[in-house]
């Protein structure tokens, strides 16, 4: 008989000897085995004298140690960068503000930085001194070659003492030799010649204002291209110049963070050999899909159903109360009739029915107005509503004739702008500046006003809204005004301390509770923090000399923000020539066919208006949720133009002729 029995013992040894081997196996696969090729990218370090080189496979990166100028050699295109200068770094210590130069730092130390997926240089900067009297602040650069395609990554970290960095300008802007255009996102977006004869400005130039409604810029040499996106954008932005003739001097700009440069700060250049306008767009939009940020229209029609509705239908953009206050810009001295007039919302109702009969079988109102002394007054106060055109039940008869015709119906909103005479105002609860001041102003029809910090926002809204959903208002939507227009605050009132983070944070929040409540969410304009929280905005149109509303425009205009967001948001378009935000030689009717989008419709339209609200209506219902592929020039005046959408559409527009043709032909639909 075989003894079948084992010890646990037995048990024990046999399963080290089995460890054994495994171990001893491993071994000899380490040994035999080399890991060459794991991914990492294939970048050199190297030193001769003063000068650093970062050799990729594709791109190379040269380093100049005595001034930080940086030059980047790709496959066919040299792009240089400005030496360092005085300024670039401005610094604070003892209340005292201080330029100072990065490349005159006294210690100086450059050395090879890895990480496995990507390569380059770590130089830190101290010693740093202003009329002899040394700075305690320490500065960390990193330049490394990322990835496959060998994009640089520029990262910046100070470390701060009884020193604090206010600003930094690096990596330097591109040198004038280096290009011959610059594509910045200044509202839709401005391709802009480097020689170009006017004057142009930025509006504003921090990111998520006018002047940057997306984080990146570029520029344009040839064929060739290099697209500048900033990864880190809250507490960023440009300083740029463009005198008439030229040439475009746009560089990177860091601002501090409640006094500080407080976190790491990030920018990435991206190359390309062969690349525009469009492929710079093009890359933006793949970095907001691979963050997160971008959110399609048909992921907010999944979420909140109603935004389905506004697919090819047009924006009613009308009112109820018009009063202007002694106080403010807009009041009429001479004419004081003009100070207050409205008309009741049962008035509105029977337009809205009216225009029904004319065969428009749903639209988007967008009601200004509304509130207790009417359009831009007492916000954050506004309830109840006008009493003079019917208070309570006359805004839930006009929400209902809405619901009844199929209209969403929506609201203006106010959640920034604090009105001195607001029932809730308090010096306390208004943002503070570093020095401790109050902002003021008194432009709008309410007066004098200052800024409610954002961390006490969300309240008022919660208070209004819910306010309106309990007396039987069947608002679908509301209009939170100026948050996706303005950069984002910052409040140092130490009872409500706000970063610019903690600012669209607020913000964010504000809207989110909006289409919590079953709302369609809209704001003023198109800034890209805000595309996770809206789905339509007022308007993004473009740029224009001497301001936003009225001009010439200001460079050769780029549909640059639809060419990233076309499917993510809904953007409606005026249709008049020189329309507010139309170049004043151009038919909105074009720009908004050009971009596929919706279109404002009057309360007494003409045959013609109708026609081309149903041709725009019936373009957006195609393709509103579908990717602009591309836009293009047709001709060397670059009046001519067409646009390219993921269905194969195309639509072609002359502003000279003002034709146009839609391929393949929208059947059916009036032009």
């Amino acid at each position: 008989m075989v003894n079948t029995s084992i010890t646990a013992a037995s048990v024990k040894l046999l399963f080290l000897a089995s460890v054994s081997v495994f171990l001893i196996s491993s071994n000899t696969f380490a040994q035999t085995t080399d890991q060459d090729d794991w991914g990492a990218p294939k970048v050199q370090v190297q030193q001769e004298k003063t000068r650093w080189t970062v050799v990729g496979s594709k791109n190379h990166v040269e380093l100049q140690s005595s001034d930080l100028q940086m030059t980047v050699h790709t496959g066919n295109r040299t792009w240089s960068m400005m030496p360092s200068f005085s300024g670039d770094l401005i610094a604070e210590q003892s209340g005292e503000r201080l330029p100072l130069r990065l490349a005159d730092a006294g210690k100086k130390l450059i050395t090879p930085y890895y990480t496995g997926f990507k390569s380059g240089l770590k130089i830190t900067l101290a010693g740093l001194a202003h009329k002899n009297k040394e700075i305690d602040v320490q500065i960390d650069l990193f330049i490394c070659l990322e990835g496959q395609q060998e994009e640089l990554v520029c990262e910046l970290i100070a470390s701060e003492k009884t020193a604090t960095v206010l600003e930094c300008f690096w990596p330097q802007a591109v040198t004038n030799e280096s290009f011959d255009h610059t594509v910045v996102p200044f509202m839709q977006g401005m391709l802009l010649p480097k020689d170009w004869p006017k004057q142009v400005r930025l509006y504003d130039t921090m990111c998520y204002g006018r002047g940057l409604y997306m984080p990146w810029w570029g520029h344009q040499q040839g064929s060739s291209a290099v697209l500048v996106l900033i990864e880190t954008p809250d507490d960023a932005g440009c300083r740029f110049t463009h005198p008439a003739g030229g040439p475009t001097k746009m560089e990177m700009r860091w601002a501090h963070s409640l006094g500080r440069l407080a976190y790491p700060r990030r920018v990435r250049l991206c190359f390309f050999d062969e690349g525009n306008y469009v492929t710079m767009a093009k890359r933006y939009r793949r970095h907001v899909r691979e963050t997160g940020h971008f959110v399609s229209l048909k992921e907010k029609i999944a979420r909140s159903p109603l935004v389905g509705k506004l697919v090819g239908s047009p924006v009613v953009h009308t009112g109820i109360l018009t009063h202007v206050q002694p106080e403010s810009s807009y009041y009429h001295k001479d004419e004081p009739q003009k100070n207050h007039q409205f008309v009741t919302f049962d008035q509105r109702a029977e337009q809205l029915h009216q225009l029904a009969e004319k065969g428009i079988g749903r639209a988007y109102v967008h009601l200004d107005g509304w509130g207790f002394r009417g359009y831009d007054n007492l916000h954050p106060d506004i309830i109840p509503p006008c009493p003079e055109a019917g208070g309570w039940e006359g805004m839930k008869r006009l929400a209902q004739t809405c619901d009844d015709l199929g209209y969403v119906f929506a609201i203006h909103d106010q959640y920034r702008d604090y009105y001195l005479d607001a029932k809730s105002y308090e010096p306390r609860h208004t943002i503070l500046d570093r020095s401790g001041n109050r902002p003021s102003g008194h432009t709008w029809y309410g007066g004098n006003q200052s800024i409610l910090c954002s961390r006490l926002a969300l309240g008022h809204v919660k208070k209004n809204y819910t306010a309106l959903l309990n007396h039987g208002v069947k608002v679908r939507g509301a209009y939170l005004d100026v948050f996706a227009v303005v950069p984002p605050d910052e409040c140092y009132n130490p009872e409500h301390p706000a970063t610019r983070t903690d600012c669209l944070t607020y913000r964010g929040m504000c809207l989110d509770f909006i289409r919590s409540n079953g709302g369609v969410v809209s704001s003023e304009e198109p800034a890209d923090w805000a595309i996770p929280h809206i789905d339509l905005v007022h308007h993004g149109p473009y740029a224009l000399e001497p301001n936003p509303g009225h001009g010439p425009a200001m460079g050769i205009p780029v549909p640059l923000f639809n060419l990233v967001y076309h499917d993510a948001l809904i953007l409606p378009w005026s249709l008049g020539k020189g329309a507010w935000g139309i170049p004043e030689s151009d038919l909105g009717y074009l720009h908004g066919l050009a971009n596929a989008g919706i279109p404002y419709l009057s309360l007494n339209p003409g045959e013609e208006e109708l026609a081309r609200v149903r041709t725009m209506c019936a373009l957006h219902e195609r393709v509103g949720l579908l990717e602009m592929t591309n836009h293009e020039f047709l001709d060397e005046s670059r009046r001519k133009q067409r646009t390219t959408f993921t269905d194969g559409t195309t639509v072609t527009i002359d502003f000279d002729d003002e034709t146009l043709e839609i391929s393949p032909e929208l059947f059916g639909a009036g032009i």
